[in-house]
């Protein structure tokens, strides 16, 4: 059985520009919790292969996906799929899931 604690796992900066803690990472997903600060955002990208699944948990934002904006709040889950750009902002602390199929890597990762 394979359990990572939260407490464990170092933080880190993505290429994209959110802070985030890996909890699991295999050749065919990745599991991780990003989080922003009130007014940050992530850097406007897209990912080539990878299909990503977003979860809030804490906070509010918005999230922009190939030019559409919507609000994002707990519970809330948004699947982006591979090619779509997307950018997400804090109005306030925001904590996310962030599940990707493949797993993340910075080589998959792609700005304008």
């Amino acid at each position: 059985m394979d359990v990572t604690s939260r407490e464990a796992v170092e933080p880190f900066t993505t290429k994209d520009g959110s802070t985030i803690r890996e909890l699991h990472h295999t050749g065919s997903q990745s599991l991780a919790e990003a989080t922003l600060e009130p007014g940050q955002a992530t850097e406007r990208h897209y990912h080539r292969r990878s299909e990503e699944i977003y979860v809030v948990l804490e906070g509010k934002g918005t999230l922009e996906l190939d030019g559409e904006i919507r609000e994002v709040e707990p519970e809330d889950a948004v699947l982006i799929p591979p090619g779509a750009w997307h950018q997400i902002r804090a109005a306030v602390p925001l904590r996310f899931l962030c599940c990707c199929a493949p797993a993340y890597s910075h080589e998959d990762t792609f700005f304008e």
